[in-house]
């Protein structure tokens, strides 16, 4: 990401988490409580000269929130900040040095792998995104070797399509056969999903309900939880390479104003392509 761009999220990000932390104060003062918060982190992968840098986010997420599994089903208390952390693809990197750091730290963690990609290197397309795709991919042994209490295994499709383009039946194959294969081979149930891509719509959600699952995953960048009926969780992207202030604010859900601003810009530009038609 160009460094003005990303000094520009920044600073909006930051002016987004002044306003809201303004409200919640005042809702605070006329309500006695404020309900609670949670923001699900994402990344890929984590390279062993960043290990150090990723270890310091962990140390942050500790100071700054209390860590839960992706997966958790249990109410969250009023007043307090929650985090989860999740990753993608299930590259050895995460296994090599992300895993460690969480296991000194007891924060639970979520890896969802590709099942027919164990082992291999990724071939799907990284659709822009370079730093999502490099590396191997762990093996079956080295994913039955994560420490399973505080280790959960999602699965991420058999392949990695983007799949709002395939055919329903291609779809209910990539998300549910994934399910049942990754269940028989490491012998745990597995009732998370991830898409890829972070590309979905209504049809894989009723897919995705329909193969068992009890929770997917996103990547729009918005608080997680928000009902005890969630299916559909939201995840902001990390990395070990965030600035520290950048990372803090992810974490502290000040990047969900992106969406919106996203939409913003998209009605504006179309605004001005039809000032510019007529």
């Amino acid at each position: 990401m160009p460094k003005f761009k990303r000094i520009t999220k920044l600073a909006i990000s930051l002016a987004y988490y002044v306003c809201s932390r303004t409200s919640e104060a005042i809702r605070r003062l006329a309500k006695g409580t404020s309900p609670p918060t949670c923001v699900v982190l994402y990344y890929h992968s984590v390279a062993a000269e960043h290990r150090a840098r990723f270890a310091a986010q962990m140390d942050a997420l500790k100071r700054l929130a209390t860590p839960i599994p992706a997966g958790n089903e249990d109410p969250l208390r009023p007043g307090r900040h929650y985090a989860a952390v999740t990753f993608d693809d299930g590259f050895t990197s995460v296994g090599e040095n992300a895993v460690p750091e969480l296991v000194k730290r007891q924060i639970p963690a979520t890896i969802f792998v590709v099942s027919d990609s164990l082992g291999a290197i990724p071939k799907w397309d990284a659709m822009g995104q370079e730093e999502c795709v490099t590396g191997t991919l762990m093996s079956l042994q080295q994913l039955r070797e994560l420490p399973s209490e505080l280790i959960t295994l999602g699965s991420h499709s058999l392949s990695h399509p983007y799949l709002p383009s395939v055919t329903e039946e291609q779809a209910t194959l990539e998300i549910g056969e994934s399910r049942k294969r990754l269940s028989g081979m490491l012998s745990r149930e597995i009732t998370l999903f991830s898409f890829p891509y972070g590309a979905f719509n209504q049809r894989l959600l009723d897919i995705c309900h329909a193969a068992g699952y009890r929770r997917v995953f996103t990547i729009l960048p918005r608080l997680a939880f928000r009902s005890p009926q969630e299916f559909a969780t939201d995840r902001v992207k990390a990395d070990p390479t965030d600035w520290p202030l950048e990372f803090r604010l992810k974490l502290l859900g000040a990047y969900r104003w992106l969406p919106y601003g996203f939409s913003a810009k998209r009605k504006l530009l179309r605004g001005l392509a039809l000032a510019v038609a007529r």
